[in-house]
């Protein structure tokens, strides 16, 4: 808990307290974009695909379970039905499924402006592994989101503003990217594993901007979190791990500093559509501890940022996958051209 306390200090220290006030009315008008968003048949995923149908965006909702999906599409129609939206089905703990996903929007050659990397699962109590045999916080949070987002390049390429934003957590400051144990084989602890995975997710979102900027993808790469908010991730997700802060966290201070899942979606929101967010950054709630509040730039924590490991995670990232990005797939066609 002193760990906690200290790093409660140098978040009150280092964060600007201006509130934005910040909210979907502020969101500009969508009309003629597109947008995909994974895991947005609930909670967070829901929020953000409810708020940009308003505005005007024609969205696709993704996720697992299709009746879950017809049941959001009929939700967002009953309060906006002029929305122009779908559901596709899409399951990041399966790379065929990210695969197959993508080959279906790539043969419909529209350009995708906004890709919302949303879907997580948390803390699962014991390790399980996906179809692919990877970690499944790692697989589902990080690597399908990977996969999904090199998959889809180029039809963001095709947008004349495109955006990626990644969801990320507070769990990311107690982070760290095992490349040796990258999977959890030889030490599996639930929240160990939750919040390597979110780091990934942030550092994925920074390496991005840095690959999009060196070779000329055009795309504003950023990352959101939404602070301790009420989703079914934080009822039905996390398993129990003695003495871990985030579970205290959750036990103590749940019901006075949490907020709700449309609450929890503004950074997102922010992070996707505000003319103010950049390429790199990182949005979440202003308040205490940035649990909860309205968006503004949240703290990056060292392991984050550092280049030299994000290029190494991305490596990894491409042997444990296969996917191509763009830069790879010339290049191969280069060499295998001359």
């Amino acid at each position: 808990m002193s760990a906690i306390r200290n790093d409660l200090r140098q978040t009150i220290s280092s964060r600007n307290h201006d509130m934005t006030g910040w909210t979907t009315q502020d969101i500009p008008a969508q009309f003629g974009k597109r947008a995909v968003i994974t895991g947005a048949t609930g909670g967070l995923g829901y929020e953000t695909a409810l708020a940009l149908a308003a505005a005007g965006t024609e969205v696709i909702l993704t996720g697992r379970n299709a009746s879950k999906g017809e049941d959001a599409l009929r939700r967002i129609r009953k309060l906006h039905p002029q929305a122009r939206i779908r559901f596709e089905k899409l399951d990041l703990a399966r790379l065929g499924s990210v695969s197959e996903f993508c080959e279906r929007l790539l043969a419909e050659a529209k350009p995708l402006d906004l890709l919302v990397n949303n879907a997580g699962v948390m803390a699962l109590p014991t390790r399980k592994v996906t179809v692919d045999g990877f970690e499944a916080q790692l697989g589902t949070n990080y690597l399908g989101h990977f996969a999904l987002t090199a998959g889809l390049l180029p039809l963001l390429r095709k947008s004349a503003a495109p955006r990626v934003v990644n969801l990320a957590s507070l769990a990311h400051r107690r982070g760290q990217i095992d490349l040796d144990d990258l999977q959890g084989e030889r030490v599996y602890k639930p929240w160990k594993a939750y919040s390597q995975s979110k780091l990934a997710m942030l550092m994925f979102a920074l390496e991005l901007q840095r690959r999009s900027d060196a070779n000329g993808w055009n795309l504003v790469s950023n990352a959101a979190h939404p602070g301790f908010a009420r989703t079914e991730l934080m009822d039905n997700g996390p398993g129990s791990e003695g003495g871990n802060w985030m579970s205290t966290l959750s036990r103590t201070l749940g019901p006075l500093f949490s907020h709700s899942a449309a609450a929890g979606a503004l950074p997102t929101l922010y992070a996707a559509t505000s003319a103010d967010a950049r390429g790199s950054g990182y949005y979440g709630p202003d308040g205490f501890y940035e649990m909860k509040g309205s968006p503004a730039p949240a703290k990056i924590m060292p392991q984050a940022q550092g280049a030299h490991m994000a290029a190494r995670l991305w490596d990894a990232s491409i042997a444990l996958t296969g996917v191509l990005w763009s830069s790879d797939a010339e290049q191969a066609r280069k060499a295998a051209s001359g």
